[in-house]
C-alpha cells in the first residue's frame, strides 16, 4: 500500500443543487487520506472477510461441537439465532456513536476482531452451554454487527457516485471469506483437535479483521469525488449511467426523517423476510443434504459452492443495479430467491445431485444479493452522511430473520424440511411484493423527472 504525504491545506468548496443538497468538492482522496480511495474497498473486504465464517461456516460445525460439549442440536441453532440477533442490535446505536464522532472506525473494527476471538475461545473452552452462549453469541454477535456496520458504510462514503458494484464487492467477503472454513470444519476438525482449530482460526481472523481496520480513514461531510460534477451528467459513462438509473438523495436525511418517509419500514420489511430465508437456508443446507442420501463431502461441497455464489453474487448485483437501477435488481434477487427454494426441495426429495448443487448456488446468489442492494438503496434514499445510522434501522430486521435458524428448526419439525423450504419459498415471493413500493423519497414519480439535473452553470463558472 503506497501512501503519499498530506498537503498541510487543501482548499475545497461547497455547493448545492436543485434540491437543496450540499456537496462538498474540490479535495481527492488522496488529499484527505494519503492514499488511492481503492483501498477503502480492498480493506473493508478484508475485515468482511475475517467475520463471515461465524454465520456461514458455524452449521459446519455442528456435529463436532454438539459431541465434544455434549451440547443438543437443539442449542446449536439457537446459538446462531443469537449471534444474528446481536450481529443485528448493534448495528443502529454503533452507527450513532460513529456518526457522531465517539467511535472511530478504527476502534469500531478493534472492538469487532475482540469479539470475534471471543467467539471462538468461548466454543474451545466453554465449560457449559451458556458460557459458548455469552462468547459466540453475545460478543462475537456484536463484534460482527460493529465490523459489517463499519465496512458496508465506509465504502459506501467513499464511492458516492457509484456504490452499488464496490458495495456488492465488499458485501461479498462475508460469505465467501467463509468457504475454507466450511471444508476444516466440515473435512478436518474432530474431537481430537477441535480446540486447537477454533483458538488459531480465532487468532487469524481477528488479526486480520484488526489489521484492515487499522487504515480506515472516513471522507469529510457531503464529501463528493473532485473529479465527478456532481451538479451535471458526468462525463465518465459508468458514473453517468449510474447516477441516471439510482440518482442520489434529494437531501441527507436525519434517522428521524427518514423514518418519517415510510421507506424504512417497507425496506426492514422485505430486508426480514429475504434474510430470514437466506439464514434458514444456511443453517438447514447441510442437513437436507444428509437426509437425501447424499455424502459428507458433497454437502459440504454444496455448502461452500452456496457461499461462494452467495458472495460473488453481491458483486455482481452491486455490478448490475449500478447499469440497471437497485428496485429492479431488488424485485429479480427475491424471485430467484423465491424459486431456488422449492428446487432446493425437488432435488432433494428426488436425490438429483447436480440440479441440488445448481439450486444451492442459486440460492446463495439470491440469499447474498440482496445486502448490498438494501445497503445502497438507504444510502441513494437518504444520503451519506446519516447513511450509518439509518441503514442500522434497516439492518435490524435481522434481529427478527435471524430466527430463521432457531424458528426454522420448529417448522422442520413439525412440517419436515419439504414444508419448511416451500415457506421459505413464499415468504421471498411476498418480499419481492413489498418491494414493487419503494420510490425513493421526495422525488417525483414521474419517470422524465429521474436522474442528475442539469445545471444552468458548469461548475467551474459556480466556483469562479
Amino acid at each position: 500500500m503506497t501512501t503519499t504525504d498530506l498537503p498541510t491545506s487543501v482548499s475545497y468548496q461547497e455547493v448545492t443543487d436543485a434540491n437543496g443538497r450540499t456537496f462538498r468538492v474540490g479535495e481527492s482522496d488522496i488529499d484527505i487520506m494519503g492514499r488511492k480511495r481503492k483501498w477503502m474497498v480492498i480493506l473493508p473486504w478484508v475485515g468482511m472477510m475475517g467475520i463471515s465464517s461465524a454465520e456461514y461456516a458455524f452449521a459446519s460445525a455442528e456435529d463436532t461441537l454438539h459431541t465434544a460439549h455434549h451440547w443438543n442440536s437443539g442449542h446449536i441453532y439457537w446459538m446462531m439465532t443469537v449471534w444474528v440477533f446481536f450481529q443485528a442490535a448493534v448495528a443502529f446505536p454503533a452507527g450513532k456513536l460513529r456518526e457522531s464522532g465517539k467511535l472511530a472506525a478504527r476502534w469500531a473494527m478493534m472492538l469487532g476482531a475482540t469479539g470475534t476471538l471471543l467467539g471462538y475461545l468461548s466454543l474451545a473452552f466453554a465449560p457449559h452451554v451458556v458460557f459458548a452462549y455469552i462468547g459466540f453469541s453475545v460478543f462475537s454477535g456484536m463484534g460482527a454487527g460493529m465490523v459489517y456496520a463499519t465496512c458496508v458504510n465506509m465504502v459506501g462514503k467513499w464511492y458516492p457516485e457509484r456504490r452499488g458494484g464496490k458495495t456488492g464487492f465488499v458485501n461479498g467477503g462475508f460469505a465467501y471469506g467463509s468457504v475454507p472454513f466450511v471444508f476444516l470444519f466440515t473435512g478436518y476438525m474432530d474431537l481430537t483437535n477441535f480446540r486447537w482449530v477454533l483458538v488459531s482460526v480465532g487468532v487469524l481472523l481477528a488479526t486480520m479483521v484488526a489489521v484492515a481496520g487499522s487504515f480506515f480513514k472516513d471522507p469529510p461531510k457531503n464529501w463528493w469525488p473532485a473529479n465527478v460534477d456532481p451538479l451535471n451528467p458526468p462525463e465518465d459513462p459508468r458514473a453517468r449511467r449510474s447516477l441516471e438509473k439510482n440518482p442520489p438523495a434529494v437531501k441527507q436525511y436525519t434517522p428521524k426523517e427518514a423514518w418519517r418517509t415510510g421507506r424504512v419500514a417497507l425496506m426492514w420489511c422485505c430486508l426480514a423476510c429475504t434474510s430470514g430465508v437466506n439464514i434458514f437456508g444456511i443453517a438447514f443446507q447441510v442437513d437436507i443434504g444428509k437426509e437425501a442420501g447424499f455424502a459428507g463431502g458433497i454437502v459440504a461441497t454444496a455448502m461452500s459452492l452456496k457461499a461462494i455464489v452467495n458472495g460473488t453474487g453481491r458483486g455482481v448485483i452491486g455490478w448490475l443495479s449500478d447499469r440497471y437501477g437497485r428496485k429492479q435488481c431488488l424485485l429479480a434477487v427475491c424471485v430467484i430467491l423465491g424459486l431456488a427454494q422449492f428446487g432446493i426441495i425437488w432435488s432433494a426429495e428426488a436425490q438429483i445431485l447436480p440440479m441440488f448443487l445448481i439450486f444451492s448456488a442459486i440460492s446463495g446468489f439470491g440469499g447474498g444479493a440482496i445486502f448490498p442492494m438494501f445497503a445502497a438503496l438507504t444510502a441513494d434514499y437518504f444520503g451519506e452522511n446519516n447513511n450509518a445510522s439509518n441503514y442500522g434501522m434497516v439492518y435490524s430486521s435481522k434481529l427478527v430473520s435471524g430466527l430463521g435458524a432457531g424458528m426454522g428448526s420448529m417448522v422442520v419439525g413439525v412440517w419436515g424440511h419439504s414444508g419448511a423450504f416451500i415457506l421459505a419459498g413464499c415468504i421471498s415471493f411476498f418480499a419481492g411484493f413489498l418491494a414493487i413500493f419503494l420510490t425513493p423519497p421526495g422525488r417525483p414519480k414521474s419517470p422524465k423527472s429521474r436522474g442528475v439535473r442539469p445545471n444552468p452553470q458548469p461548475l467551474g463558472e459556480e466556483m469562479a
